[in-house]
């Protein structure tokens, strides 16, 4: 379940980022927040197959889940993508107004497009134990866990791709709106954020030493472990957009070759 909602975000956030205009995406994200195919009518024919996509994943999802009595977790699921579409939204309309915003601007609506807080909900979806509309909603609230995580997915996809999207048209990342804020040189505002993600990691560590009582600790492993897929994926350079690397290399050694003992 999880990998193919990862998979319809990669289409839906490059629609955003490269190829659609801000009078299609704004129909497009109206269509979402409704979340009902009659909006495809909507939208242009070449947006209508990524957004029955969409429908559909969700659609499989429950109809799983139903026989299990565990439909009602896809609410949760339809929120963070919901929120999601919002999130790149703004972004497209920054750029569309060539605006840089500053920097709490920019990680406000950065912790959510991300990524990172609808993949960690969604991932609690599809398990075989027990998850409580409490934990759901913990989860939506944001949690200062969750909020780490989210900060270091989004401040090492930055470092690590800001240059290259700045050869085109795209919003400023947390490095350009930094730089510009406070005058501070690339080399000085790599420095800083590589402090952001230090004292990220140290959330997350005290999270897990002090655990909420409301939610059991193999979801705080479960956020912590996506935390720890997105550091990976971005040890050198975009191992996410650039997979034929060693992130293949990574994968196929952990799953598909076999290791005599």
């Amino acid at each position: 379940m999880l990998t193919k909602v990862i998979k319809i975000n990669s289409v839906i956030d490059d629609t955003f980022d490269a190829y659609a205009t801000l009078d299609e995406l704004v129909p497009f994200t109206d269509a979402t927040q409704r979340w009902d195919i009659t909006a495809i009518d909507s939208l242009p024919p070449y947006m209508r197959h990524v957004y029955q996509a969409l429908l559909d994943v969700y659609s499989e999802m429950e109809e799983i889940l139903a026989k299990e009595c565990k439909s009602d977790c896809i609410y949760y699921a339809k929120y963070e993508m919901k929120k999601l579409v919002g999130s790149f939204l703004r972004e497209a309309q920054w750029l569309n107004a060539g605006y840089t915003p500053n920097c709490e601007e920019y990680m406000k609506n950065a912790l959510v497009s991300a990524g990172y807080m609808m993949t960690a909900t969604t991932s609690l979806v599809g398990v075989e134990e027990f998850i409580s509309r409490n934990t759901f909603e913990w989860l939506m609230n944001e949690p200062l866990i969750v909020r780490a995580s989210s900060a270091i997915n989004r401040i090492t996809c930055d470092m690590t791709g800001h240059e290259v999207e700045q050869q085109r048209a795209h919003i400023p990342s947390i490095i350009e709106c930094y730089m510009k804020e406070y005058g501070a040189s690339k080399e000085e505002t790599y420095i800083e954020f590589q402090k952001e993600i230090m004292n990220a990691w140290k959330d997350i560590n005290n999270a897990l030493i002090f655990r909420p009582t409301e939610v059991p600790m193999f979801v705080l492993e479960r956020v912590l472990n996506c935390a720890r897929v997105m550091d990976t994926l971005y040890q050198e350079g975009d191992g996410y957009t650039n997979s034929k690397g060693n992130v293949k290399n990574m994968i196929n050694l952990l799953l598909v070759e076999s290791i005599n003992v």
